[in-house]
């Protein structure tokens, strides 16, 4: 809303309750004006009626109609112009005389009955006033004693005009509004007079103060004003001294600030050289003792593996129980030495900033298992259930650095292991997805083992150091693991945390981002077989009874979990077989007995009993299975493992299960491939039919789009140039108005210049492919263009086979026709006689094009063979035919390109002589 000025307001002010109360007291007189006109003039008529009422009551009784006739003309004539007619009517309301007959007088009777009329009576019409006035007979004597009134002999009607009062009013209404208009006049003239002697000081006012706002010190407000203005005036003018004071002390005191700022400006800057002198020192100091860490460690390294494999080596030999004892010792001490070697090197690396992480694509349960089966050793030699369970929902297939993130969780592990003398250690792997393209993995590594107490926690992330001073001497290690841990888990993203107390175990938990392939590689594990599999599942360890559940069911099989012997009995004893039995237990001595036993039991009720045991031991695991085993795995287990050894009976009792899932490596896709060449066409689709599932053929780009407008496709194979619609608009007609919007489209073409190949891309191609077509090259763009679909690992290529060529010509290349048919020699012979039978068609359309200097037709007829020959060997008729387009699209006249075509229709002309003989025999 807008503001108003000053002056506007005392506008507004002024003249707003002057015009109000003009109105209020102009309304007001003016009505009473009209009431008090109507009051006189109905006085003046009661006054006129009733005295003629009187003057007419003796003419009346005697009847004298003259005497009559001459008072109603005379009171009319007296009274005129106010009176406008005066009439007199009978007992029986009849009219007896008037003075005025008019045409609207039938109107002005009195209707009521003349008995019920005893005084005057008015009646208003639009503009006149009616009286009514009885006239008495005071002559007869009233006989009745109930009734005073004198008998009514006749009315007396007087009507009155009301234009004298009409006009009376109107002055009245006139003057007013004059009254009103002139006291409006002056209120606004008055208002301008005092806004004018208001808005000249404000004004100047302002201008002082915009010139105090730009730092001015005449503010030029001399001249003296008159009330508070003059106060005002006075207190700007102080304002303005003290400000021009202000400013003469404050610039007195930025001069000092500026001269004591440049000295310490100076200061800094001396400062600043010597520091950068030390930084570089420092700089200096630490490259070399990163190179020195560096030169050190590979020096290290290198007798360190020599002491470490010729160890190994002597534990191959004859040893005594001594000599074992002492090369266990130096095997230990090498390893712990390299294990801290590493730990410098990473931690060196660190605080260089030189660690850097791949980008490579991995398998995360393979990674993990790698971790698990190196550590098993040491959490089984404590007898502790080391186990891990991976979210069955948690990819596989991530891309990150497989290397760092093992080096996080075996330092973790190890560390749990390490500090963990009974009970257990587990690890928990799950999964946040963040978008299409990345995913958390979420990893906790919990044991209990002795714990740590609070304010002991926060020394763990920092070089050097931890939770007590006595654990290097009881435990080992340089103290590096956990800020190695740190920052590798910061350079993935993430962040570690810890939750524990002393006696209650410890529980590491971090996550770490990892970006998701374009491209799933299949999982070869052997499940197929294991569906709908009867187990009979023991295991009594909470942690590794869920985890491997998990993993059966998520096999398909039908699991009864039993994590108790009673469990275990019961389930044996009812009237049911099992598939397989799964039997998880402790490889102690004194647990011998009870695994046999389980064996003994179980062994009648399945088929193939297994077992998983927290130990490497291989005489320990060779005497289970002679105890009726079928085969024994090592916990935590490796998920691999485990499928291959259940599937193994069943891939080996039936062989052509694995046929089946071995027979055939086709990309579940469905293809549409558009080609006006049948040659062309038909190898293509010979090629795909080896690699996708389904293929759907058009012979020109109106088929292809209205295939596409009913049929979703994964894949679609555009040829340029077509009949009816070319390549292009059905590439741009599928991409506007079909269900086949986002699938890719791949322009094959024999011949593409280079700004050509770009307009394609342009053109809505997502990629383009040249003839001739090799398998290589189209498996190739199946892979780039199928990335959500899992790929077959690729076949070896097999070698060419030896086939006899059809005819001897010099135009046909036989063992290319073979690469070109992807070694299949009966599909080389049919894409020959299919370019063989083209020649002769091809050879009229040639002439007939030259004879008219027809580019367009000739262009046409060339890329069409020019397709052909990509499929057959005839590379020298190829490479004619791709010389002419090339000219062709460059639009290069007829006469220019003559000799090539002259060459091409001599070598076609050669090569349909030298396969005519061959023609003969393949027809009889």
């Amino acid at each position: 809303m807008t503001k108003l000025s000053l002056r506007d307001s005392i506008l507004l002010l002024t003249l707003l309750p002057t015009l109000l109360v003009g109105i209020l007291l102009g309304g007001y007189f003016t009505i009473n004006r009209y009431t008090e006109l109507e009051e006189i003039i109905t006085q003046q008529g009661n006054r006129i009626a009733e005295s003629i009422a009187l003057s007419v009551e003796h003419p009346l009784s005697q009847k004298d109609k003259a005497r009559l006739h001459r008072l109603l003309s005379q009171a009319h004539n007296k009274h005129a112009p106010l009176v406008k007619s005066i009439a007199l009517y009978d007992e029986n309301n009849h009219l007896l005389l008037t003075s005025n007959y008019h045409s609207e007088f039938d109107a002005l009777a009195f209707q009521a009955p003349l008995k019920q009329l005893h005084a005057t009576q008015t009646k208003q019409f639009d503009n006149t006033i009616v009286f009514y006035t009885p006239v008495k007979d005071t002559t007869v004597e009233n006989t009745d004693w109930r009734n005073t009134q004198p008998a009514t002999r006749a009315v007396l009607m007087v009507e009155l005009s009301k234009d004298q009062a009409l006009i009376a009013q109107q002055r009245a209404l006139i003057v007013s509004a004059a009254i009103i208009f002139l006291v409006f006049l002056l209120s606004i003239a008055l208002a301008i007079r005092l806004s004018r002697s208001m808005s000249g000081p404000i004004a100047s006012l302002l201008l002082a103060t915009d010139k105090l706002n730009e730092g001015k010190q005449n503010i030029g407000i001399n001249n003296p004003m008159y009330g508070e203005f003059e106060l005002l005036r006075e207190g700007l003018n102080t304002i303005a001294m003290k400000m021009s004071q202000q400013r003469d002390e404050m610039q007195k005191h930025i001069d000092q600030a500026t001269s004591d700022y440049r000295e310490t400006l100076e200061q800094y800057e001396t400062q600043n050289i010597q520091l950068n002198i030390a930084k570089r020192e420092a700089q200096d100091a630490n490259k070399v003792k990163s190179d020195f860490l560096a030169k050190m460690s590979h020096e290290l390294r290198t007798p360190l593996n020599g002491v470490i494999g010729f160890t190994r080596q002597l534990y191959k030999t004859p040893l005594n129980k001594h000599q074992k004892d002492y090369l266990d010792t130096i095997e230990l001490s090498a390893n712990s030495l390299l294990t801290i070697i590493s730990d410098i090197l990473d931690f060196s690396k660190l605080e260089a900033g030189a660690m850097e992480l791949e980008t490579i694509q991995f398998e995360l349960r393979d990674a993990v298992n790698e971790v698990m089966t190196l550590l098993a050793p040491s959490a089984h030699e404590k007898q502790l259930e080391f186990s891990i369970a991976i979210n069955s929902q948690v990819p596989d297939n991530i891309i990150g650095d497989p290397t760092r993130f093992k080096q996080v969780l075996t330092n973790l592990i190890s560390n749990a292991i390490k500090f963990t003398d009974k009970g257990s250690v587990k690890v928990d792997i799950g999964h946040r997805v963040i978008d299409e393209n990345q995913t958390s993995l979420l990893v906790s590594v919990s044991d209990t083992g002795v714990g740590i107490a609070q304010d002991k926690q926060d020394t763990l992330f920092t070089p050097f150091a931890q939770a007590d001073t006595s654990i290097t001497r009881k435990f080992g290690g340089t103290g590096l693991g956990l800020i190695i841990t740190k920052h590798i888990v910061e350079a993935m993203q993430g962040r570690i945390t810890l939750n524990s107390a002393p006696g209650s175990g410890t529980c590491f938990t971090f996550n770490a981002i990892f970006a998701l392939p374009t491209r799933i590689y299949n999982d070869d594990l052997p499940n197929k077989p294991l569906e709908n599999k009867r187990v009979l599942y023991f295991e009594p360890q909470e942690h590794t009874h869920s985890a491997v559940l998990s993993q059966l069911e998520s096999w398909h099989m039908k699991v009864t979990p039993c994590a108790t012997e009673e469990e275990f009995y019961k389930a044996l004893s009812k009237d049911f077989s099992y598939d397989i039995c799964l039997i998880g237990t402790m490889a102690s001595v004194d647990q011998m007995q009870s695994v046999k036993g389980y064996i003994k039991q179980a062994r009648s009720a399945v088929d193939y009993l297994y077992l998983m045991v927290n130990t490497i031991s291989h005489n320990m695991r060779e005497a289970l299975i002679g105890s009726g085993a079928d085969a024994c795995l090592s916990k935590p287990l490796n998920h691999r493992k485990l499928c291959e050894m259940l599937a193994a009976p069943y891939r080996l009792d039936h062989p052509d299960m694995t046929a089946e899932e071995t027979e055939t490596d086709n990309l579940p896709l469905k293809v549409l491939v558009a080609d006006d060449n049948d040659a062309n066409l038909k190898l293509i689709c010979t090629l795909l039919n080896e690699q996708v599932e389904s293929v759907d053929t058009a012979h020109n780009g109106a088929q292809a789009v209205s295939l596409c407008k009913s049929r979703r496709y994964d894949l679609i194979f555009m040829d340029i140039q077509m009949p009816i619609m070319d390549g292009i608009s059905a590439c741009k007609s599928i991409r506007e108005s079909s269900v086949n919007e986002d699938t890719p489209i791949i322009a094959v073409t024999a011949h593409a210049l280079t700004g050509e190949k770009e307009q394609l891309m342009v053109d809505g191609f997502s990629n383009y492919m040249t003839k001739p077509i090799d398998e290589d090259m189209l498996k190739q763009i199946i892979c780039d263009h199928s990335s959500s679909l899992p790929v077959n690992k690729q076949k070896h290529s097999e070698a060419l086979q030896h086939s006899v060529p059809p005819f001897e010509s010099s135009q046909l290349d036989w063992t290319l026709a073979l690469q070109r048919a992807g070694n299949k020699p009966d599909l080389a012979l049919e894409m020959l006689n299919m370019l063989l039978s083209s020649v002769p068609e091809t050879l009229q359309q040639l002439e007939t094009a030259q004879q008219q200097n027809d580019t367009q037709s000739l262009l046409r007829v060339v890329h069409k063979f020019h397709g052909a020959c990509c499929y057959t060997g005839v590379p020298n008729l190829k490479k004619l035919a791709e010389t002419i387009e090339t000219a062709l699209k460059q639009e290069q006249p007829v006469d220019a390109i003559e000799p090539e075509l002259f060459e091409l229709v001599d070598g076609l002309a050669s090569l349909q002589h030298d396969a005519e003989p061959s023609k003969r025999e393949t027809i009889s």
